[in-house]
């Protein structure tokens, strides 16, 4: 088994909000916002039960002002990212926890009336990760009869 880890979340869920846009001293557009899933299951009677759960999504750079300008409450969309937790302690002493899905991919899939489908942003290519180079096509060196 390799030593290598994964740190991957995929979800298709409903947004819960209109997302909140903000910006870094930079000047990077980052986007947070929530969005929801469910999951259907059968209790011991045979009724069906659905729970829903909530995820904290965030966004940066073009990826963000792709989520401003299109993505609205009620919206169905397909997020690709990694779980990352923070902590911090209140007033109190009280220490908090929030996890969120940092995307890197995020497909608009369809709306509650019926909008447009398949809008996809990817993260800005300096936080994407590299990409093996793919060997060159050479027909010349192409081996097969035809």
């Amino acid at each position: 088994m390799s030593k290598g880890t994964i740190n991957k979340a995929i979800i298709i869920g409903r947004l819960g909000q209109d997302p909140d846009m903000r910006y870094a001293p930079s000047g990077t557009a980052i986007a947070s916002f929530s969005a929801a899933t469910n999951h259907r299951m059968r209790d011991s009677e045979g009724n069906w039960n659905e729970q829903t759960e909530w995820h904290n999504i965030k966004a940066f750079g073009k990826l963000a002002e792709f989520v401003g300008e299109y993505l609205k409450k009620g919206k169905t969309i397909f997020i690709e990212g990694r779980l990352q937790t923070s902590n911090w302690e209140d007033k109190n002493g009280q220490r908090h926890y929030k996890t969120e899905i940092i995307a890197n991919e995020i497909q608009l899939i369809g709306s509650r009336d019926g909008g447009s489908p398949a809008t996809k942003e990817s993260e800005p290519e300096e936080a994407a990760a590299p990409v093996p180079d793919a060997p060159a096509d050479n027909p010349e060196e192409d081996d097969l009869p035809f």
